[in-house]
């Protein structure tokens, strides 16, 4: 897997995609933020880039659209989304479609939030072709059936009513639920075995099936697996914070990249680390 800090290093002209998950963004990681922005940037500099994909998770968590809808243009002005909104919307005017899928921690996302820099809302299983192949894009919670109270607790907070009834409260008492919310899940995931928390091997064949390849985030273990002969399995990393102690930390994510050379088109993983 190659290491780069900027995408611009890496055959410029050759990128057409990318593919990011995991980012976990929050007020309380601005060095998460901090390296996403810089992503951006170097977005912003591939003469070829067509496509940037967010498969899920963009946001530690997400209260609803009306969490930075509803505030007034004064406070648009000093809040931390407004630079990644503002540098997404020129990202799309330059001419790269932006497109998002909910994770498990974002699901409340929607439509209008991503209208404010022309993105577009997608949903899983999303089918991407690249070079003749059919890749099956989702976030990845779903292929991890061993968990049997997640994908409980998964098919209740999908439900559209249930998202009607939490959107209908405050956003007060959406941040308590969300808060409590949080402290189970980390205290009960504590508590569980590591193969319960990656995908299951079942789960995997069924979604491949009718694909070339799979291609998701969620578990945080960035890695390339075969799953036969002529199928893969590519998982996306989690943007992490290293160096943490140091004047000038680091973000660590592993990626993925849809490049282009002499016709010959591939996809690939790739570590990205910014300096914050």
């Amino acid at each position: 897997m190659q290491t780069f800090n900027h995408l611009i290093t890496t055959r410029p002209h050759g990128v057409r995609q990318v593919l990011i998950s995991d980012l976990h963004l929050s007020l309380e990681e601005p060095a998460l933020v901090q390296a996403f922005l810089a992503l951006l940037d170097d977005c912003l500099a591939l003469p070829s880039l067509k496509r940037l994909f967010i498969l899920g998770d963009w946001f530690e968590v997400w209260l609803g659209d009306d969490f930075y809808l509803s505030l007034s243009e004064d406070d648009r002005q000093t809040h931390w989304l407004t630079p990644l909104i503002l540098k997404l919307k020129k990202l799309r005017i330059s001419g790269c479609e932006i497109l998002v899928m909910h994770g498990n921690r974002d699901f409340l996302l929607d439509q209008p939030f991503c209208n404010l820099f022309a993105g577009q809302l997608i949903y899983e299983p999303y089918n991407l072709t690249i070079a003749n192949q059919n890749y099956r894009l989702e976030h990845g919670d779903a292929l991890c059936t061993d968990d049997k109270k997640y994908q409980f607790f998964r098919k209740i907070m999908r439900n559209r009513l249930t998202q009607w009834y939490l959107l209908n409260k405050s956003l007060e008492k959406r941040l308590v639920i969300a808060d409590k919310m949080r402290g189970k899940s980390q205290k009960n995931n504590a508590n569980k075995s590591a193969y319960i928390m990656d995908v299951n091997d079942e789960a995997v064949e069924a979604a491949v099936a009718n694909s070339d390849a799979l291609l998701h985030g969620h578990t945080h273990r960035p890695d390339t697996h075969q799953i036969t002969e002529s199928k893969h399995r590519y998982v996306l990393g989690d943007w992490r914070l290293l160096d943490n102690d140091t004047r000038q930390p680091k973000v660590s994510a592993v990626i993925g990249a849809v490049t282009e050379s002499n016709d010959d088109i591939e996809f690939g993983l790739f570590e990205f680390k910014t300096l914050v």
